[in-house]
């Protein structure tokens, strides 16, 4: 329920807030309403300017496949649909993102179910927040430049975040509080995210075969491998070479 001051205020504005101007001051960071048919109603300019657009009215309408490269759109758009269907917040997804004109990088997505009166389910609101390079001179991150070279260089062993931390001289929630100001990760996350790099790496550059891929990657198996894959990039590993190779 909706606190008395919200509700005080809220319902003598002129028209309904949604944040959009707000959002449009954040260039790092892409946000979004849709309707229940997955279509933008609401876009702040990054979102625009990712897209290859000039203005908001060529996205309003539109949903994820229609406006961004294969595999992605349509991985958003399936992304969407479920959060429409069951209801579920997405929270602090890592994900690689297409950027306008070609060029890559990681981010962080949550998306929320929007409900009415009844209950039901009729949009989402999301955000997509991109992840800042570190800035490796910083004193914090000569705290934990080790861990992090550990991990760019070992990736492809088991690892775990205790070990990171102790490695680091470092108390598991020390390291995880160092990373996060840094990265804007978790440490687990940091693992991932260099897992999949490499993944990508090697399958652009590559023939080599996916069981391979995801042995030398860190998993266990091709089929760990192929699910972290696909949740984190959007296709399979076969489908994304196949992609590239067009």
């Amino acid at each position: 329920m909706r606190p008395a001051l919200q509700t005080e205020l809220l319902v003598q504005l002129a028209e309904p807030f949604t944040g959009e101007t707000l959002f449009d001051c954040l260039p790092d960071l892409v946000f979004f309403i849709k309707n229940r048919r997955c279509e933008y109603v609401v876009v702040n300019q990054t979102l625009v300017e990712r897209c290859g657009r000039r203005v908001k009215s060529e996205l309003i309408g539109r949903r994820a496949d229609e406006l961004f490269p294969a595999p992605l759109g349509e991985s958003y758009r399936a992304q969407d649909e479920n959060v429409l269907r069951l209801g579920a917040a997405i929270l602090n997804q890592l994900e690689l993102h297409s950027y306008a004109p070609g060029g890559r990088g990681w981010c962080l997505t949550n998306k929320f179910p929007l409900r009415n009166r009844e209950g039901e389910v009729i949009g989402l609101a999301g955000i997509s927040r991109d992840l800042q390079t570190a800035n490796e001179r910083g004193g914090d991150y000569a705290a934990v430049a080790d861990t992090v070279r550990f991990i760019r260089e070992n990736y492809g062993e088991p690892i775990r975040v205790r070990d990171l931390a102790t490695r680091a001289g470092l108390s598991g929630y020390q390291l995880e509080q160092r990373i996060k100001k840094l990265f804007q990760i978790t440490a687990g996350q940091l693992i991932q995210k260099t897992r999949m790099e490499a993944a990508v790496k090697r399958l652009r550059e590559t023939a080599d075969p996916i069981g391979r891929v995801a042995l030398d990657c860190g998993y266990s198996d091709q089929s760990a491998f192929t699910r972290q894959f696909r949740q984190t990039i959007g296709v399979s590993p076969s489908a994304y070479r196949a992609i590239r190779a067009d």
